[in-house]
């Protein structure tokens, strides 16, 4: 499993995925955050990096797909997934090891993010005058949160060739699982009766509790068990392909 992991972030940085999606989230991230006047760390009056941990999942909903579409769809369109199940490999120990590959991906595109919360650091007033229990929360959030993307996208990778219609499959359901709950929950309907179990069903819901800088069990317990599903509904997908 770590050996395919391995491969698959070799691969990554061989090709111009890796650098792209590292590149892409930081020039955009850091024109939102330093340039853009709407959005601008420095035209307000507080140190926060609220509007990283705001924007981020956006971000993620778009290039987490682009991380995962050539999971398994480059191997079902070169033929290459039979040959990789003869390996002395399970099933799951495949999806894993690819799973575990686009996370670390992912985390490394998070790493420069580090200067943002230094910068704001040394800027604050004193220095250091930042909530730092919530930086941490929102990043351990933005991790899970990352988890439950990936899930999702290698998931959607496992059942088509096209790597572009695993893509946009993989969009769309993240899209759907992070901000559709709290539309539902809105329906006359539900509203007022039953809308905050519904919203507690949606990936945003667990996320913004994270950024509160209050790590509760239920909201951990809630990104691995959808990640879990995920992830299981893969290797059952795997399971039950002929060749």
């Amino acid at each position: 499993m770590w050996t395919l992991a391995n491969r698959e972030i070799r691969s990554f940085f061989s090709s111009l995925i890796g650098y792209m999606v590292i590149g892409i989230f930081a020039v955009i991230m850091g024109l939102i955050l330093w340039v853009f006047p709407d959005f601008s760390l420095l035209n307000y009056n507080y140190a926060g990096l609220e509007q990283l941990f705001s924007l981020a999942p956006m971000m993620f909903i778009f290039l987490i797909p682009a991380v995962t579409m050539r999971s398994f769809s480059e191997e079902l369109q070169n033929g290459t997934l039979e040959i990789l199940l003869t390996k002395p490999l399970y099933e799951f120990e495949i999806v894993l090891g690819k799973f575990i590959a686009s996370l670390c991906l992912v985390g490394i595109a998070l790493l420069p993010t580090g200067l943002y919360y230094f910068s704001i650091y040394q800027l604050g007033s004193p220095v250091g005058n930042i909530d730092s229990g919530s930086v941490i929360g929102s990043y351990i959030g933005l991790l899970f949160l990352s988890a439950g993307f990936t899930a999702i996208g290698v998931f959607c990778s496992s059942f088509f060739k096209n790597q572009i219609v695993s893509f946009l499959s993989a969009l769309c359901l993240c899209y759907l699982i992070y901000f559709g709950f709290f539309y539902i929950s809105k329906l006359p309907v539900f509203f007022g009766k039953t809308d905050d179990i519904i919203q507690q069903l949606g990936m945003d819901y667990h996320y913004n509790s994270m950024g509160k800088a209050q790590l509760l069990l239920s909201d951990c317990v809630y990104f691995i068990t959808l990640a879990g599903l995920f992830l299981y509904l893969t290797v059952e997908n795997i399971k039950s392909r002929t060749f």
